[in-house]
């Protein structure tokens, strides 16, 4: 599949390996609420979405939900979600050399968010637009918790033509890196 510059470089970012670092996985937490076309094409794809909802809402809220994905370069699907989704806020990528069930039980911990008088808040960290203004607010526990397993976070920035990629130093301070695609 032919994409625009800009795609090419992002694809070229988000499935690149660092050196010295151990075998990671591209993955992406997709948002189904964002737009119809992603849940179904999630469930028609030859790729399995684990659904960060678990129980009765799993299945209440499936059309609706969060799902972590399992990216490959070349499967369709990674093409599709780039080249019909970025500048759409669907959700974020990242990179990781977990599994797909310790990462699902990783972000299934930030789902839920709670006010002052208690009362529970679905915390939308997947949509790119909140999590771009979350973690600067973060402090170094904080930032502990959030990045767990994960080694990089990939954001769409708010130009079309950026990504903004975090990770954290060994002592967790927030590393962000604009990159212009």
């Amino acid at each position: 599949m032919l994409f625009p510059d800009h795609l090419q470089k992002a694809i070229n970012y988000l499935f690149r390996s660092a050196e010295g670092q151990p075998s990671q996985g591209t993955y992406a937490i997709l948002d189904a609420a964002r737009d119809d076309k992603i849940y179904q094409k999630l469930i028609n794809s030859n790729i399995e979405p684990i659904c960060l909802f678990i129980g009765d809402k799993a299945v209440e809220l499936a059309a609706v939900a969060p799902y972590l994905v399992d990216l490959n370069r070349e499967d369709p699907l990674t093409q599709w979600v780039l080249n019909t989704g970025w500048g759409k806020s669907w959700g974020i990528f990242l990179q990781s050399s977990a599994s797909l069930i310790e990462l699902q039980r990783h972000f299934r911990q930030f789902l839920m968010v709670y006010d002052e008088e208690g009362t529970p808040l679905y915390f939308r960290f997947y949509d790119p637009r909140v999590l771009r203004v979350y973690l600067p607010t973060c402090n170094e526990s904080e930032l502990q918790t959030v990045f767990g397993p994960v080694n990089y976070l990939y954001v769409e920035g708010k130009e079309e033509n950026q990504v903004i990629e975090y990770s954290c130093t060994e002592k967790f301070k927030l590393i962000q890196n604009v990159i212009s695609l």
